[in-house]
C-alpha cells in the first residue's frame, strides 16, 4: 500500500518560500507520476505540478510557472515543491498525488490513484 506524507507547510509572508516535501513508500521508483495540488476554502482542488519518477520530466500549472518547483529523490523517495515569490492567492491546503503505474503526465486529479493528508500552506499580504 502506497503511504504518502507531507510536510513543510507553514505561514509566510507574500514575497516569501517554503520548500514541501512528500515522502514515499510501499511501491517502486523507477516508474509512476507523483503530483502536488492545492486546495483553498470554498474551492476545487487544483493541479499545481508533477514530475515522473524516471525521468524526471515535469508540468506546471500557468499560475505558478516560474515560481514554484518540483523536484524528486530517488534515495530518499521524496518529491519536493519549492515554492518561491509566494503570494496570498497561493494559500491552500496542499496535497501530494501519486499514480505508481504512469507512464505520463496528466493533470487531472482522477488520474492519482494515492493521496497525503495535505498540509496547510498560509501566505500573508
Amino acid at each position: 500500500q502506497v503511504q504518502l506524507v507531507e510536510s513543510g507547510g507553514g505561514l509566510v509572508q507574500a514575497g516569501g518560500s517554503l520548500r514541501l516535501s512528500c515522502a514515499a513508500s510501499g511501491r517502486t521508483f523507477s516508474s509512476g507520476t507523483m503530483g502536488w495540488f492545492r486546495q483553498a476554502p470554498g474551492k476545487e482542488r487544483e493541479f499545481v505540478a508533477a514530475i515522473s519518477w524516471r525521468g524526471g520530466s515535469t508540468y506546471y500549472a500557468d499560475s505558478v510557472k516560474g515560481r514554484f518547483t518540483i523536484s524528486r529523490d530517488n534515495a530518499k523517495r521524496t518529491v519536493y515543491l519549492q515554492m518561491n515569490s509566494l503570494k496570498p492567492e497561493d494559500t491552500a491546503v496542499y496535497f501530494c498525488a501519486d499514480n505508481p503505474n504512469a507512464i505520463a503526465i496528466i493533470m487531472s486529479r482522477a488520474f492519482y490513484n494515492y493521496w497525503g493528508q495535505g498540509t496547510q500552506v498560509t501566505v500573508s499580504s
